[in-house]
């Protein structure tokens, strides 16, 4: 199965299992994926002269083997 940028999948397991959303970023050495809005998790940033630290969500990234893909009719291809 290829994934590409843009393509919108559903998480078939793990903690956000029947998630669904659109590729941003692929990493095809690692085989790995970041899906928008799903595997959030907190950053902690250090304070310096242009940004304000903080706690940061972001998005990690998924084995391409967790995610399937959807069609335009939102079924899901085996």
């Amino acid at each position: 199965m290829i994934l590409k940028k843009g393509m919108k999948v559903k998480v078939c397991v793990g903690k956000d299992k029947g998630k669904s959303g659109e590729i941003i970023e692929i990493n095809r050495v690692r085989n790995l994926a970041k899906v928008k809005a799903v595997n959030m998790v907190k950053k902690h940033k250090k304070p310096t002269k242009e940004n304000k630290g903080g706690i940061i969500s972001k998005e990690a990234f998924i084995h391409l083997s967790n995610l399937k893909n959807l069609t335009e009719n939102k079924k899901v291809k085996k």
